[in-house]
Parts: C-alpha cells; structure tokens; sequence
C-alpha cells in the first residue's frame, strides 16, 4: 500500500505532483491545520504531515497521528511542531534550511539599509506632502563594523554580503572554526566582544534556552552608544522591552525587526518609536524562497517513505538515498545486537558503549547507534524506534558513549554493543558476511560464531561434560526440533555459553525445566525481529 500523506497548508502544485510522481498518495487540504477539530480527527489516516507555519502540531495532534512517521516543515522554524512528544512517537520532524536562506539574507541586508538611511520613516514623510531632508540624516554602511550571532547557514550568507559591501564583518556562533572564518573573510569572536565592537548587530540564531534573550538590557549596556540592531532569525531572542527603553535613551539608534515574541505582533513596546523597522515576519517571503522549500520537503518527505532516505531531520541522523542500501544491514545488526543486551539485562542500565571496528567506524555511527539503543530499550518499551531510542536514553540518565576504531581483528569489520548496570557489565559482538545477514561473533568476553534466528535460547554454564547431552535429552523429550546449535567457552572448566537456533518460543514451563538442570545457570528465550 502507497504512503499517505498530507499536507494541511498551501503548497505549490509542483511540490504536490512530486510526491505523486514518487508513488505518495496525497491530499492538498490547506486549510486544515487551522481547524483544529477537523485536524485531529484526520490525522490519524496519514504516514506524512507537510506543513509551513500555520498548522500546530501539539502533543495532542501527535497522539491522535497513529500512524505518522515524518513531519516534514516547508521552512526552517519548528515553533509549531512539539518535537520532544513526535519523539518519543518515533516521528521524524524534518526542515527545509537551505530552501529560503539566501532570501532571508537578503531581507536583514534590506533592513540594515533601511534602519542606517532611515528609509520607511523618509518614505511616509515624503509620501505625507512633507520634505523634511534635514531631518532624516543617515549613516554609510561602508567600513562599519558588522556584528553576526550566528554564522551558520544564513548568517554566513550575510557575512559574504557584508564583506562586500566593504564592512568589517566579526562573528560569533559556538561551531564557528578558524578555518571557516577566514573562509567567510570575517574575524571569529567572543559574544562580550562583539558587543562592544559593532556598529550593527544581525542576528541568526536558533531560539533555545540559551539564546532567549540573548540581547537585553545588561548585553545593550556593554554596547557602542549607537548601534544598531537587525533581528530577523526568531522573536524572544531579543527582550523588547528593554531594546525599546534603549532607543529612547540613545544607546541603540535604530533597529529592524521581523520577528517577534508573540505573533501576529498586533502590538510592541517598539511600535511607533523613531528608526525602528518592523516588518511582519517577511525574511522567507519570496516568490522564489515559498516555491524552494516547498519543492525541498516534498522531496525530503516523499525520499524517505519509499526509499528510507534521512534529510536535514531535527530529531535523528541524515541518511542519504545512497548511504541507506549500504547502510542497512549494520542498521539491523546494530539493533539486533541492542536487542540481545536488553533482553538480557533485567536491572536499570546505567551506561551503553558502542565500538564500531573497521568498516562501520567509516560509516554514520549516529543512526547506528541509534538503532543499538532501539533495540536495547525495546525489550523495556515496546514503542520504541531509532527516533525516540536516544531520547528515550536521555531521559532515563543512561550515558552513551561510541568508540571507533580500525580493523583490529580477522573480520572487515564489527560492531560490539556493552552494556553497564549496577552490578555487571555484559558486552555482545557482531559483524555481517557477503550476504548480509547478522551473525554474533563474541557474547561475554567469549568467541563464537552464530547465525541469528528469530528464537533463540541463550544458556550459559560451567564448562563440564555433559551440557549438551542434558541439553539434547531435554529437547527431544518434549519433541522440540533444534534449527542450530552454537558453543562457546573462555577457559577450559571456566565459563561456557550456547546459543540454540529454533523453530518455535519455548514455553515457560520448557524453560523452567532447562533452569532446573544442574549444569545450567542461565537460560533466557530471545526473540528478534529478524
């Protein structure tokens, strides 16, 4: 059965004939995500959600999507998406950065223009019959000092612009290298010294907890008697207040704002204050920036129902169409390998350590990692993918850490999944052959080598004569067919395991028999999805 998909507001045709053209179903219902009733009642009938910024997609519109499994946003703000709930669902949520970053630029460009020259207050007193030439005296733009928070997708474009348009351009983001910078042609800097260098201050942003305002009235009081401030990433990055206090008193000399804390902004302590801009959130409106991200998360929605393929989602790791074929059978023994530790481990998990050897060192160890925790947690709840595993982990304090390494041993490369509690560590290992199957290669510090079926019994006992034969009577006393049976030991009379391949579960009275033999210290019955 084809995929579902809705989109509840305005998409271009184009983007609505792309999933079409991919073998999506689709249903062109615009308007719907502004009738919340209606919304939640036809959510539960869709695999995809395509949305921009008028649909809310709450907690409770999460829990009546039953069968979602991708939000895609036709932008780059998910202020109307509850992404810790579509999380814990297993959603992917995923945006469009890229679609709508040049027009974005250009519009904190505009406003930095229109705020140095006056512009919009120039215009309606010209307009008003008035010719008041005196009283709008600008500033050049030229050789001032332009301060960017936030030098990623957008903001590196404004930095660019503003290199050439002749300004010194300093930055400030956390992940902004040397090596970037000087690419940009502009000076990485500290916050503090941004502040008190810029003639113009844009922001570009996210909006979290650290960042909400981020400009206020201690960080203005640092600043140039002066600046001028550009914001047109997110509202609440800027504390309004006290910025409109600040240009009253001279401290700021004007300031372009197109994003606000509470929108539609029907009122600010900014409005009608001499040389403040406002617009109404218009950094992404253009012809070409709507038509952009529309075509991009059709695509990016659309790749990943039919062919798995991960895009710029904000709640699990990328995949590409070309990485996911390559990808997939380590995907599996990853989480089969998660899956075997959590069926195994009966305390609270304290730690996991995930060691990629080889070949999966070079790959993306974030959606393998992803997967070893699905199947680890799966055993303690049920719905749980490799959307909601690392939250899930998160949020029960299990700290996960990944070591990679090269090839170290006679396989071209493993994966070995260890598991920490408060009173044992148990690791397992495993690696795929030629044809792509899983196959466990260590379990507990012991070599041995075992194809996975979808029943398994694990025993494990001291190594003495005999096991095998208790085993072997047990099973054909009570008719049981044995698919495969694998061993393995440390030391002669130490530790020894097995590994038993069958057809059918075992009852837990057969198990309670096998736990009853004197040589047997464990037995568990494991089930994988295989």
């Amino acid at each position: 059965m084809a995929p579902r998909v809705l989109v509840s507001d305005k998409l271009s045709p184009t983007a609505v004939q792309i999933f079409k053209d991919k073998g999506v179903e689709v249903d062109y219902l615009p308007d719907l995500g502004k009738d919340r009733e209606k919304f939640l009642e036809a959510i539960g009938g869709y695999d995809g959600l395509a949305i921009r910024s008028a649909s809310k997609v709450t907690e409770k519109v999460i829990e009546a999507a039953t069968k979602l499994k991708v939000i895609g946003r036709a932008g780059i703000g998910v202020d109307n998406v509850d992404i810790p709930a579509a999380s814990r669902k297993g959603i992917i949520v995923m945006n469009t950065p890229f679609g709508n970053s040049i027009t974005t630029a250009e519009h904190a460009i505009a406003m930095i223009f229109a705020v140095a020259r006056q512009l919009p207050a120039a215009d309606a007193s010209t307009q008003a019959g008035k010719w008041e030439k005196n009283r709008f005296m600008g500033v050049e733009i030229t050789g001032k000092v332009l301060g960017v928070i936030g030098c990623g997708n957008i903001g590196s474009i404004v930095a660019s612009r503003g290199v050439g348009l002749r300004m010194k351009v300093i930055g400030f983001d956390p992940f902004l290298s040397e090596e970037r910078a000087a690419q940009l042609g502009i000076e990485k800097v500290e916050l503090e010294d941004l502040f008190k260098r810029a003639d113009f201050i844009t922001l570009h942003t996210p909006l979290t907890d650290k960042t909400r305002g981020i400009i206020d009235a201690k960080a203005i009081a640092t600043m140039k008697r002066g600046v001028r401030i550009v914001n047109c990433a997110r509202g609440g990055l800027i504390v309004e207040a006290d910025l409109a206090e600040a240009i009253k008193s001279g401290q700021v000399a004007g300031a372009g704002i197109d994003v606000f804390e509470v929108e539609p902004a029907t009122e600010s302590p900014l409005f009608g204050l001499d040389n403040v801009v406002c617009t109404p959130h218009l950094g992404a409106s253009t012809t070409e920036a709507q038509e952009n991200v529309a075509l991009q998360v059709a695509e990016q929605m659309a790749d990943y129902l039919v062919n798995g393929a991960v895009s710029n989602a904000l709640n699990m790791p990328s995949i590409t169409a070309e990485e996911a074929p390559i990808l997939t059978p380590y995907v599996k023994l990853a989480e089969i390998l998660g899956s075997f530790a959590g069926q195994l481990t009966e305390e609270p998990i304290d730690a996991v350590e995930i060691l990629y050897d080889g070949a999966p060192g070079t790959m993306n160890t974030r959606a393998l990692s992803a997967a070893a925790l699905a199947g680890l947690l799966k055993a303690q709840v049920q719905t749980v993918n490799m959307v909601s595993a690392p939250l899930m982990a998160k949020e029960r304090g299990i700290a996960v850490s990944e070591v990679r390494r090269d090839k170290s041993g006679v396989f071209d490369g493993y994966v070995k999944v260890t598991v920490t509690t408060r009173s044992q560590t148990r690791s397992v290992a495993g690696t795929t052959f030629s044809d792509g199957k899983p196959r466990f290669i260590q379990i507990k510090g012991i070599n041995m080598e075992a194809d996975v079926g979808r029943y398994m019994l694990y025993t494990a006992n001291k190594d003495v004569p005999g096991v095998i034969g208790q085993l072997g009577t047990a099973f054909g006393k009570a008719g049981i067919n044995i698919a495969n049976f694998h061993l393995g030991r440390d030391d002669k009379g130490g530790s020894a395991i097995a590994v038993i391949y069958l057809d059918e579960p075992l009852s837990e009275e057969f198990l309670s028999e096998i736990r009853g033999l004197n040589a047997i210290g464990q037995a568990k019955m494991l089930t994988f999805d295989v």
